[in-house]
């Protein structure tokens, strides 16, 4: 691949010692990343901070941490004390997370572009009184107007189960901020079976209003949104297929602008586990 490859997977319902397995397995595999997403299981720097420890060259993240969690000078110790400690291998991803989300938590939801623009900035603004660290700080967004922030304000995009149309997209309008699309992927090359098991996974994404909006700029319309996603929706936003295949579509990610891509890795078989056989052949 001529591309960066990080990995991102849901490693609540993992052990201990096996999500520590995880992160080594991946570095052993010559991945360049790992994501760590913030839902309602492990916290993510703390976890991050764990993975840091555990590996020597694998860079690590937060896809996302949301910014309702803690207050920017939280985020900005945080960041700042896993970059020192790790030697610069931590990256901070930050995004609003949705409106359902956050109500649960018990935060007030207001509009999601000038509050992200403040907090943005209020974490650049943090003084942390430690030694010099440096941290890239990225922003999920898909709308023109929190990538407007996200060009102003960080050094990179995350997007998600988009297509390379909107890679293109993207890429124009950030100029030199870092691009990574996060792509789901699925090594099955049966096409009916593929795309039931892509169904169950973007399932909770196919109900919100706000990726309707995204994806109906790329041409999908309302009947693409029904029983859990059109055919021509899951072969636009989920790499299926064999290896090659799903190579192909990374590549194809690359060419239209993106800088690195996340690999989202469906395992076949479900459990708590990724697709190892995905991703000890992806590089």
């Amino acid at each position: 691949m001529s591309i960066d490859i990080g990995i991102l997977f849901n490693t609540d319902r993992m052990a201990g010692p096996d999500f520590v397995d995880y992160a080594r397995r991946i570095e052993a595999a010559g991945i360049e990343s790992v994501w760590l997403a913030e839902l309602f299981g492990r916290e993510p720097f703390a976890a991050s901070g764990a993975l840091l420890a555990a590996t020597s060259t694998l860079r690590v993240g937060t896809a996302i941490a949301n910014i309702y969690a803690r207050d920017a000078t939280a985020a900005a110790a945080a960041s700042a004390t896993l970059a020192e400690l790790s030697g610069s291998r931590f990256e901070l991803g930050l995004g609003v997370s949705n409106r359902g989300l956050n109500r649960a938590r018990g935060h007030q939801w207001t509009a999601p572009a000038p509050r992200l623009e403040a907090y943005l900035q209020d974490v650049r603004a943090a003084k942390i009184t430690i030694p010099t660290s440096t941290y890239p700080i990225h922003v999920a967004a898909h709308g023109p107007r929190m990538l407007q922030v996200a060009a102003a304000n960080a050094d990179g995009v995350f997007t998600y189960v988009m297509n390379t149309e909107h890679t293109a997209r993207t890429r124009a309008g950030i100029a030199d901020g870092k691009l990574t699309p996060m792509v789901m992927c699925l090594l099955c090359p049966e096409p009916e079976r593929a795309r039931e098991l892509c169904r169950k996974a973007i399932g909770f994404y196919v109900g919100l209003d706000y990726y309707h909006r995204a994806w109906r700029t790329l041409g999908f319309v309302d009947t693409d949104f029904a029983d859990g996603g059109s055919d021509r929706l899951i072969d636009a936003i989920v790499a299926w297929g064999s290896i090659e295949d799903i190579k192909a579509r990374l590549q194809a990610q690359a060419e239209a602008g993106a800088d690195r891509v996340v690999v989202i890795p469906l395992n076949p078989v479900s459990g708590v586990q990724p697709d190892w056989n995905l991703l000890e052949q992806l590089v």
